[in-house]
């Protein structure tokens, strides 16, 4: 016969439970489908569904964050370099205010698909844990690599990353 559990006992190992069960729940992760999204964008509605077949890298950013400043340029470069060979990166800002977007892209710009969600739905449905947080999505939809934070060291590796996802040699 097993000893009794106390209440309390009980509670907190089902709050803890909870608490787990909650904190995974929809958070998008390597080798699960990419959730879907559709927002506004400099150039019109950004889809996510409208990339399939594409190799896609989903960078959110916010005005704030210095990191991103120095990701923009290395995402312009990736872009121009594999652009062609099926990469499209999709920039989504989390600024509550436009214009807070429009003055970082004055003075960093980027030449890649911008969307914005001021809302923050589409972060959280990616259970993004800072900015810049990215996720690297297979032609087929689903997440193949995830980045939280942008260091200058890391390029070569989200590089090979990225021509691994594209088939590049």
């Amino acid at each position: 016969m097993q000893p009794r559990k106390s209440g309390a006992t009980l509670l907190a190992a089902l709050a803890l439970g909870v608490a787990a069960y909650c904190s995974d729940a929809g958070a998008a992760a390597v080798g699960q489908g990419a959730p879907e999204f559709e927002l506004p964008g400099a150039g019109g509605a950004v889809r996510l569904s409208a990339l399939r077949g594409k190799v896609v890298y989903v960078d959110f950013w916010a005005s704030w964050c210095s990191p991103c400043k120095q990701s923009f340029p290395w995402l312009n470069e990736m872009q121009a370099r594999y652009g062609a060979q099926g990469l499209e990166i999709v920039g989504i800002n989390v600024d509550a205010r436009r214009s807070d977007a429009d003055q970082f892209l004055l003075q960093v710009p980027a030449r890649f698909k911008l969307a914005f969600d001021a809302r923050g739905d589409t972060p959280s449905r990616y259970a993004a844990k800072g900015m810049p947080t990215s996720f690297l999505i297979g032609r087929d939809g689903t997440i193949v690599a995830t980045h939280v934070g942008f260091r200058v060291d890391d390029k070569g590796r989200f590089e090979e990353e990225i021509r691994r996802a594209l088939g590049v040699n």
